[in-house]
């Protein structure tokens, strides 16, 4: 590109990408860029205006290539939709100073700071000093942390206290995981060789010693600060957060109402599975409580990470030429464990741009040894194939044609989490839940996607719950009542349902992403298909599907339709 020529949407989007990583490292790390392995981002108010400021220069320029001569082909079109929309929603999050009150049980700055060490280059020693730099930075990056939620303080943006009192504990644990003194970074750094572990024990000591100070910061002058602020963050919060999950300005009293619709319908079904396993059964969460002790089960961390590897496999022969076109590359996924001290909810994170770190689901276990199965197959059809995995690495696999930033850095939440939701549902179609109690399983993660919806929004908007509800109808939501609910209409264990509502306190209008991106998905699909009528060629739509990055989810079905 000449010096005069002004670039296109994709250009403007990869200059965008190039920059970001010189903010921040991490995007760096799991972009695959080895130069970031020894840095960590400023996490301080001037490290989240520094982020600001590159949004706001980047619009300006998306402006101008947006009026050039090519600009309005399907590539371009698409991804300058998806850039806008992206970075129009996390310039509002600036703006409204979230960053000064981001504390929770996942998805905060320190957490992403640990994580980034899971998947942070370390097979050979060049690697490992890099990573005893990477934990030299720890202690300014918790302190630029630690400074903007004081700045958070000083203007009375509080967070939630109940997330900030499970985040006490997280912190608690990463300092000491064994109860010996031991922290987790000098748990991660052990794995180090040898001709470098002075260094690695010494900066692993200084990381933990940043756990600590941030842990006491937080225990005695944070919380009591908060103590007494609501859990909830209103309408408007809400909405801005559901926009920058969500990818679209959505009416959350129709979204609401949807939640209960699919409530309804699952609930019925739920009921006619759960008599093949457990014939009168006052509830289907009594027959899947029957499944946890008498259902099929993996005994095993290590059995059940294989398991779950074979899971995986097994999926991607059984789809690959006949409702997906996959590259040798793309067919490479590995099952994990989680580390301890996180989140109580599966996840997955995507390839490295060049494959060489591969795809990978975690599983964490909150020290369980047993594993009913029930629970594990659709959930690893959402995290692994035909799933996150498929999507995320078909974007790594189609990078050239898209752009960088479509790629990796500018996914929408619901429309990944959507389309893990819309696999769980295809293999159902297919025929890969035929066995009652697996069936029974898919069923009530659907059904817990459903109640996402209806206690995120119903709790963080106060709404009523209606008439025809059989749990506490008439009565306005509060997280104590939405707790309650959650339980009851899950299989899940306490620890875990306590964590998701954690989550949803932590994360408002993240969780209501995964149904209402399946309903765009499953829209899409319906339009597409109107469209080509006999014609229709399914394999053919989902290579298409997942080959043009994301989009928010009005512009997802929009674009879905015309494949």
């Amino acid at each position: 590109m000449s010096e005069t020529q002004i670039p296109l949407p994709r250009q403007v989007a990869d200059a965008y990408v190039d920059e970001l990583i010189a903010l921040d490292p991490v995007t760096g790390t799991y972009l695959g860029v080895k130069e970031s392995s020894s840095k960590l981002p400023d996490t301080s108010p001037a490290g989240q205006e520094a982020l600001a400021q590159l949004l706001r220069a980047t619009l300006a320029k998306l402006d101008e290539a947006e009026r050039q001569p090519g600009a309005d082909s399907d590539i371009e079109r698409r991804c300058g939709r998806l850039l806008r929309e992206r970075l129009t929603a996390e310039l509002a999050v600036h703006e409204a100073d979230e960053g000064l009150r981001a504390v929770g049980n996942m998805a905060t700055p320190p957490h992403s700071v640990r994580e980034v060490f899971t998947i942070t280059p370390n097979q050979t020693d060049e690697d490992w000093a890099a990573i005893a730099e990477r934990l030299r930075a720890v202690p300014a990056a918790f302190a630029g942390y630690r400074e903007s939620l004081a700045l958070g303080l000083e203007r009375k943006l509080y967070a939630a206290p109940r997330p900030t009192a499970t985040f006490l504990a997280q912190l608690t644990e990463w300092a000491d995981t064994d109860g010996n003194g031991r922290g987790w970074f000098e748990d991660f750094a052990a794995a180090g060789p040898e001709s470098l572990r002075a260094e690695l024990d010494e900066a692993a000591r200084v990381a933990t010693g940043a756990v600590v100070e941030l842990r006491d910061w937080m225990r005695d002058v944070y919380a009591p600060t908060i103590e007494g602020a609501p859990n909830t963050v209103g309408r408007e919060r809400y909405a801005r957060w559901a926009r920058y999950f969500n990818g679209t300005d959505l009416d959350l009293d129709e979204a609401y109402a949807y939640g209960w619709s699919e409530y309804h319908r699952l609930l019925a079904e739920m009921k006619q599975e759960a008599e093949k396993i457990l014939p009168g059964a006052e509830t289907p969460w009594v027959a899947l409580a029957h499944l946890d002790e008498h259902g099929k089960h993996i005994d095993g961390v290590d059995e059940v990470r294989d398991w779950l590897q074979g899971l995986m496999d097994q999926a991607i022969d059984s789809l690959d030429g006949t409702h997906f076109e996959l590259a040798e590359r793309v067919r490479k996924v590995e099952s994990c464990i989680a580390p301890p001290g996180g989140a109580a909810a599966p996840y997955y994170t995507a390839p490295s741009p060049d494959f060489s770190r591969p795809g990978r689901t975690w599983l964490p276990t909150m020290g369980q040894t047993r594993f009913p199965v029930y629970d594990l197959v659709s959930t690893w059809y959402h995290e692994g194939v035909p799933g996150h995995h498929l999507q995320l690495a078909q974007w790594a696999h189609v990078a050239d044609n898209l752009s960088r930033y479509q790629a990796s850095v500018g996914g929408v939440s619901a429309n990944a989490e959507g389309w893990a939701l819309y696999a769980e549902r295809l293999m159902d179609e297919l025929g890969f839940l035929t066995d009652p109690e697996q069936r029974l399983g898919y069923l009530d993660a659907q059904m817990m996607r459903a109640a996402r919806v209806i206690v995120d929004i119903g709790m963080h908007l106060e709404l009523e719950i209606p008439a025809d509800s059989p749990f506490h109808p008439g009565e306005r939501w509060t997280p104590e009542l939405a707790q309650e609910f959650f339980g009851a209409h899950s299989s899940r264990p306490a620890d875990f349902v306590e964590s998701e509502l954690t989550r949803y306190l932590t994360i408002p209008g993240q969780a209501i992403g995964y149904k209402l991106g399946e309903r765009a998905w499953l829209l899409g699909r319906e339009k597409a298909r109107e469209r080509h009528g006999d014609a229709f060629d399914l394999k053919a739509w989902h290579m298409a599907a997942l080959s043009q990055g994301s989009l928010g989810l009005d512009d997802l079905v929009d674009e879905l339709a015309r494949l």
